[in-house]
């Protein structure tokens, strides 16, 4: 079962647009190559995991077949826009980014014990944690052997964003040390998880695309920051009581005992009923680590959602939002930059 190709208009919607914001002509010919570059990427993607191994071929196309927004090719496509377009060696870039991204995925699974990823059982519930792992190392190592055939600047920025993303999950597993600011320390293991990754997306299309090099930089912050706030986000989304709009048991991040900004800001209040339901989530963790139904944090985390930690969360990320969007501002106006903008903004309305 492979995905469909993204249709115009799915990237259109994916990026928070509308017809009646994109009306004109040239804004309707930026969404069409923007679909161009997505189905040549798409078609290098289903290529680059196609194996005469049927193991290695039933696990690496994995999650690939599970679908995917493809967020990050489709960035790579838009910034694209400001050089020469989607040529060959950004369709390479963009197909070797989105790589690395779902060789991650089987990693963050195996560390996280996640039993479902995009609607399926994760893939070290099929296979075990060996081969989830393994499958993640072939995707990096196809995803690298893409970037040497683009030359230095692509390994460079391979290499650079491969050692931020594991050190964005080694931390995040060790935890923040004695003296550290625990709610900086969950930033900077955002923007190294995420935001790293997304910065690599859109510098790849400018890069690839021959675009000016004044470009490169605000795309860089941009992207850096567009990750973590959409990190922020996802953490207010996690306590959301709409479990069938989610996808997931509320707070399923927290029963797990991984920390969020609303539990971080929760702890660091100090006022004392700020104490207590820290206290009571704690406990709640810790007795669900003990083998106790996760049942028992429905009531604590239900008073988090609703408590002003939550609400600031959102607030932190509104401002990573408009940093992004201000980071913009040496790019030309135009179709692009407008396309970045309104992405920005759609990340903000998931939470709304």
């Amino acid at each position: 079962m492979t995905p469909r190709p993204t249709t115009g208009s799915s990237v259109a919607s994916r990026f928070g647009l509308s017809e009646r914001v994109f009306a004109g002509p040239g804004s309707k010919r930026l969404i069409g190559l923007i679909e161009e570059g997505l189905v040549s990427v798409e078609a290098r993607l289903a290529e680059e995991l196609r194996s005469t191994d049927a193991l290695v071929d039933a696990t690496s196309r994995y999650l690939y077949e599970a679908g995917g927004k493809r967020v990050r090719p489709m960035l790579t496509m838009l910034a694209a826009q400001l050089g020469n377009g989607a040529v060959p060696a950004v369709i390479d870039a963009a197909t070797a980014l989105e790589l690395t991204h779902l060789g991650s995925l089987y990693h963050d699974d195996v560390m996280d014990g996640a039993d479902r990823r995009r609607g399926v059982a994760s893939a070290h519930q099929v296979w075990g944690n060996s081969i989830a792992i393994l499958t993640g190392d072939l995707l990096f190592s196809r995803a690298s052997q893409i970037m040497a055939r683009l030359g230095d600047r692509a390994m460079a920025l391979q290499a650079d964003t491969f050692e931020r993303l594991v050190l964005g999950q080694m931390h995040e597993t060790v935890g923040v040390q004695p003296g550290q600011d625990p709610i900086a320390f969950y930033i900077q293991v955002l923007a190294d998880k995420t935001g790293s990754l997304i910065a690599a997306s859109v510098q790849a299309g400018a890069i690839f695309s021959d675009a000016d090099e004044r470009y490169r930089e605000p795309l860089r912050v941009y992207g850096e920051k567009v990750g973590v706030a959409f990190q922020l986000l996802d953490d207010v989304i996690d306590l959301s009581a709409d479990a069938a709009e989610t996808g997931k048991v509320p707070g399923t991040d927290l029963r797990a005992g991984v920390p969020t900004m609303p539990y971080l800001l929760l702890a660091a209040a100090g006022d004392p009923e700020a104490q207590a339901l820290t206290a009571r989530i704690d406990d709640g963790v810790a007795r669900i680590g003990a083998g106790e139904d996760s049942a028992i944090l429905d009531e604590p985390l239900a008073e988090l959602r609703d408590h002003p930690a939550t609400a600031r969360t959102r607030e932190l990320a509104l401002t990573w939002t408009r940093e992004a969007i201000d980071a913009l501002a040496p790019l030309p106006r135009g179709g692009v930059r407008e396309a970045l903008v309104r992405f920005a903004e759609s990340l903000v309305d998931r939470s709304s």
